[in-house]
């Protein structure tokens, strides 16, 4: 061997030493979970991304691809974990919650393969939902996109996923647009599941003829998967109360803006004793803020087989769903992982058992203490057999105890993820409670404002983006208690309010 060679050999071994130790390193658990029987651990596959909205898996390249919702779409390599971009849509119109949201990765065997996507666009002053169909080679290259369908938008209530099920349909859970009437209009399509073929034309075995709506009557879903047979499901956002798991049947109303959640009030049954609405397989009430779901059927997680892995905002956590064998009923949750991620978009299964999610802390909605240095971040779970500490564990979610009638943890469970922990508000998206005149004058405007809701969303000349929704469900002393803690901190200081201050209102 030449002795230069030899020289240059020598310098390279700590510098091939240092790169394992880092690869190492990177691939170290941040947590290991312990289950019943199994240990998985976590850890952090892709970092400082820009609000992933939606993973689906590319079988052939054996990579992540996600969306960005500000328009890029890019893949994440998953033994090398290199990020590279795939695309940049131009034409995405990105605000709060509007962008490049839902995919879908087609990919049979010797076919073309396809991803489908939903965004939003803006044309003049109109706002729009679209779905896109690309084509996507094996290398991984998108092109020939085809608008499928475009529908009405709005500056919130888009959506949206899509899937490719079973039975080779392609599925788009569309969002309300903010409107009063479209969820339930089976002739507008939004509120609905719509059923397309995979080149966008009408199945003919539609339960409507010459119509893409498959079911109607929902707010605005944010989570949509199937198991192996087929059985489709979809997460959704309530209003104030009564976000939803619902198992998706042809030509079923599921109620929204007349019933929301379960049918549990004389109003609500009454509408659906004059026409059939079809109840939740689960609800909750304070909301989760359910987002992303995938269908786990491995058995390489055994106490997680035939279960719905659901990724929540609000509640910041993974939750493990537990279907009965029939696919009909959730038996049992489990909660992981609550305040530690932040807030949570997406979640993916892989056909090798491995579990792949996504934080969403550098959106329109940051939560205390987020975002962190490295958000937004992929994370992978994976089944191992290292019982290497620190360890976690899933938690009962009926040991979890329900908010607790003190104004601070009333407030906690139903207001803070808006008006924020400090009362401060989001810029022209939530108005302060801190030193507001609203709150520290007379208490009738702010009772009206907390038991009716409130749609002039313009408040001291200052025009915000979310409407406030009613919280009439609360017992008066839930009110009275919640209010005396509004209106005595955050730089207020107010006289509290007695039961006879609501007599009036109610």
């Amino acid at each position: 061997m030449k002795k230069q060679t030899y020289i240059w050999l020598v310098s390279l071994i700590p510098l091939l030493s240092s790169c394992s130790s880092e690869t190492e390193r990177e691939r170290k658990p941040i947590n290991n979970i312990q289950l019943e029987h199994s240990i998985l651990s976590l850890t952090k596959e892709a970092t400082k991304l820009h609000v992933p909205w939606d993973l689906q898996y590319d079988r052939v390249n054996n990579a992540i691809l996600f969306s960005e919702i500000g328009g890029s779409i890019r893949r994440l390599d998953t033994k090398t974990k290199v990020v590279t971009l795939v695309d940049s849509l131009t034409d995405v119109y990105h605000q709060r919650t509007l962008g490049l949201l839902g995919m879908a990765l087609y990919q049979p065997e010797q076919q073309q393969a396809y991803l489908y996507l939903s965004y939003t666009s803006k044309k003049d002053s109109l706002i729009f939902s679209n779905l896109y169909r690309y084509d996507y080679n094996k290398a991984g290259k998108l092109s020939n996109p085809k608008l499928l369908l475009q529908i009405p938008g709005n500056t919130g209530h888009n959506g949206s996923r899509v899937i490719v099920s079973t039975d080779k349909k392609v599925y788009w859970a569309t969002g309300d647009a903010a409107s009063d009437t479209f969820a339930q209009d089976s002739t507008s399509l939004n509120g609905k599941i719509l059923r397309l073929n995979l080149d966008g034309s009408i199945p003919k075995d539609n339960p409507i003829k010459n119509s893409y709506v498959y079911a109607w009557g929902f707010r605005n879903m944010q989570g949509l998967t199937h198991d192996a047979k087929g059985l489709i499901y979809t997460s959704e956002h309530g209003d104030a109360i009564e976000d939803e798991i619902n198992l998706i049947q042809p030509l079923k109303n599921y109620g929204w803006p007349q019933i929301e959640g379960m049918i549990d009030t004389e109003k609500e049954k009454a509408i659906a004793k004059k026409s059939p609405r079809q109840e939740p397989i689960k609800s909750w009430t304070p909301v989760v803020a359910p987002s992303g779901m995938a269908y786990y059927g491995s058995n390489v997680i055994p106490e997680w087989q035939h279960s719905l892995l659901l990724a929540t905002l609000k509640n910041q956590s993974l939750r493990i769903l537990k279907l009965s064998a029939d696919g009909q009923q959730i038996v049992d949750e489990k909660i992981l992982f609550k305040d530690q991620l932040g807030r949570l978009r997406s979640v993916l299964t892989l056909p090798n058992g491995d579990i792949y999610f996504c934080s969403s802390n550098r959106d329109w909605n940051p939560q205390k203490g987020f975002p962190k240095p490295d958000d937004d971040v992929i994370y992978r779970l994976r089944i191992t057999d290292k019982a290497v500490a620190p360890r976690i564990k899933p938690v009962a979610a009926n040991a979890v105890s329900s908010p607790t009638k003190s104004g601070q943890a009333l407030y906690e469970a139903y207001c803070a993820s808006c008006h924020k922990a400090d009362g401060k508000g989001l810029t022209n998206t939530f108005p302060p409670l801190a030193n507001s005149s609203l709150v520290k004058g007379d208490p009738a405007p702010l009772l009206r404002v907390i038991l009716h809701g409130l749609k002039d969303k313009t408040i001291a000349k200052v025009k915000y983006e979310s409407a406030m929704p009613s919280f009439s469900f609360l017992k008066n002393e839930e009110v009275i208690e919640i209010t005396n803690y509004i209106r005595t901190h955050f730089g207020n200081s107010a006289p509290k309010i007695n039961q006879q201050h609501l007599t009036s209102l109610r």
